[in-house]
């Protein structure tokens, strides 16, 4: 029996190989001439180490150099050894160029137009060779307007298995694609597209979920639907679908059908604009209910304009809430479905300033153009309330393991410690991470050695919970600027273990906890003012 491996690559691009039998993911790639990192092939060297976001596996023989039990537990593997179990998703760290591939080319050919308004087309293609395309639910695909060099992204509103692909646009007066649907697209005609692309897309579904979809970002949303259909784990799924006007909501009768056809789905929809027949008149939170949100233990995937994600961020910061999972894409241009190059009409202005005036966050309206920037994909961060407590935490627990451990360690543990420290430094060049990656890795190893020297199993399983590392790793994904004392903070602790000096000890590792809560708020907010941009 083979499985599906997703191979998602740092610049968006998503490739598929298929694993026999006992053969290894990183087998399985380059027989797709697919040259994920690699270098020794054994479990020796961890270069290939990959995150699996997805499905069951064997991890196969390794040592601990290349990968620790922490990382294991975290969802980290070694694609040299890993045999699979079930399909699988893999972050692979590095780019598909890299990696010497690239998406997919596909020739498609236009078998049906639905003009469901003056604001909304959806269109139908087929593929002679549809056993090659193999997406993710919820990815997306670059299509070249026919008659031009431009190109498009659109996400597949039809799921994986599905032999037909259908896709939903926005119509806006001046958009390329928008002026071909509406005026010049036949049922014949032929489209080119490349891909897929994207990080949002479903995860395995373990627990409740809540699916939030803003006018054409109901697509992806489409998507996750027919693959959460496909599996049905029973699971409760709820779906809560917004727009500006009336006109703009569409495919009613898909999700009626859903509410039949995939147990324990439910939902609703909404329109801002106030003279509207909608039986909800408003925005998606609004229809927010403790019911939907789990008490925190839900995952929520959002599609809309940037507004809209930023109405649900505050939402739930408002209501001191943190989704276990908070996966988002935001579009605002000629990209992730919408294309926006004229000026707004005065119904669309006055829906925006109401907007603006109920979230109280800015609203744009007005000309936009096809990059990159304006269409984003990611995954919510936690509240600066939440990291600073969980190094609150930390601190509390390193100050107990403290106790147990200055004056009683051995010569030998005094070095590695020591070793570990300086090995913290060495991605931080004054104030700057060269390797926040890196960085992560090291201080996660320097942080954790107190509590495996402690003796204490139950302050080792109390730090393991607080998911620290975990983390860091979201939130300094992208950071740049660091503490400057934290690298001095790690050498001056471990001299204090070596003079066996507690008071010192005790300290330093509470001023240690203030600068890594300032290197964690700064990477929050620098994060969430690119948001905003």
């Amino acid at each position: 029996m083979s499985f599906q491996v997703a191979l998602s690559f740092e610049d968006g691009v998503t490739r598929f190989v298929k694993c026999g039998p006992n053969e290894t993911v990183a087998d399985a790639s380059y027989k797709a001439r697919i040259n994920i990192p690699l270098d020794c092939r054994d479990g020796a060297c961890g270069t290939c180490k990959a995150l699996c976001e997805s499905g069951s596996y064997d991890g196969g023989d390794y040592i601990e150099d290349a990968l620790t039990d922490d990382e294991a537990e975290q969802g980290y593997c070694l694609p040299c050894q890993m045999t699979p179990e079930s399909d699988l998703v893999l972050q692979i760290a590095t780019t598909s160029d890299v990696a010497k591939t690239a998406a997919t080319t596909y020739s498609a050919t236009i078998t049906d137009i639905r003009r469901f308004s003056t604001s909304t087309v959806g269109f139908t293609v087929e593929i002679p060779n549809r056993d090659d395309l193999v997406f993710l639910p919820g990815q997306y695909v670059n299509i070249t307007v026919p008659g031009t060099d431009q190109s498009r992204s659109y996400s597949f509103s039809t799921g994986p298995c599905d032999t037909r692909l259908s896709f939903l646009v926005k119509i806006t007066e001046g958009g390329a694609m928008s002026e071909y649907l509406r005026d010049r697209a036949q049922v014949g005609d032929t489209l080119e597209f490349a891909g897929p692309f994207g990080s949002f897309f479903l995860r395995e579904h373990k627990r409740p979920a809540l699916l939030l979809a803003g006018g054409t970002g109901l697509a992806p949303i489409l998507s996750i639907l027919a693959a959460m259909r496909k599996q049905d784990v029973g699971l409760p799924v709820h779906l809560i679908y917004g727009a500006t006007f009336d006109h703009d909501i569409v495919e009613l009768d898909t999700l009626e059908g859903y509410t039949k056809s995939l147990l324990n789905f439910t939902f609703e929809y909404c329109v801002s604009d106030p003279d509207s027949a909608a039986p909800n008149k408003g925005y998606v939170t609004s229809l927010f209910e403790p019911r939907h949100l789990y008490e925190g233990d839900v995952d929520v995937y959002l599609c809309g304009p940037p507004p809209m994600v930023e109405a649900v961020r505050a939402h739930f910061g408002n209501e001191g809430i943190t989704p276990a999972n908070f996966y988002f894409e935001k579009f605002n241009s000629a990209v992730g479905g919408s294309e926006q190059v004229a000026a707004p009409t005065e119904a669309e202005r006055a829906a925006a300033e109401k907007a603006s005036a109920e979230t109280g966050l800015p609203v744009t309206l007005g000309a936009a153009f096809p990059t990159a920037d304006n269409y984003e994909i990611g995954e919510e961060h936690p509240p600066v309330a939440d990291s600073d407590a969980q190094f609150d935490a930390r601190m509390a627990l390193e100050l107990g393991a403290l106790e147990l451990t200055v004056g009683r360690l051995t010569e030998a543990q005094l070095v590695e410690f020591r070793i570990l420290a300086e090995a913290s430094t060495a991605s931080i060049d004054r104030d700057y991470f060269t390797d926040a990656a890196a960085f992560t890795d090291t201080n996660a190893a320097f942080h954790e050695f107190l509590f495996r020297c402690c003796g204490n199993p139950v302050l080792l399983e109390a730090y393991n919970r607080l998911e620290v590392t975990q983390l860091m790793r979201r939130v300094l994904r992208t950071a740049q600027w660091v503490d400057e004392q934290i690298p001095h903070d790690h050498l001056k602790i471990v001299e204090a273990f070596e003079r066996g000096n507690r008071a010192a000890a005790r300290d330093l590792i509470v001023s240690h906890a203030q600068h890594a809560k300032a290197t964690m708020r700064r990477a929050i907010e620098d994060r969430e003012k690119a948001d905003i941009a």
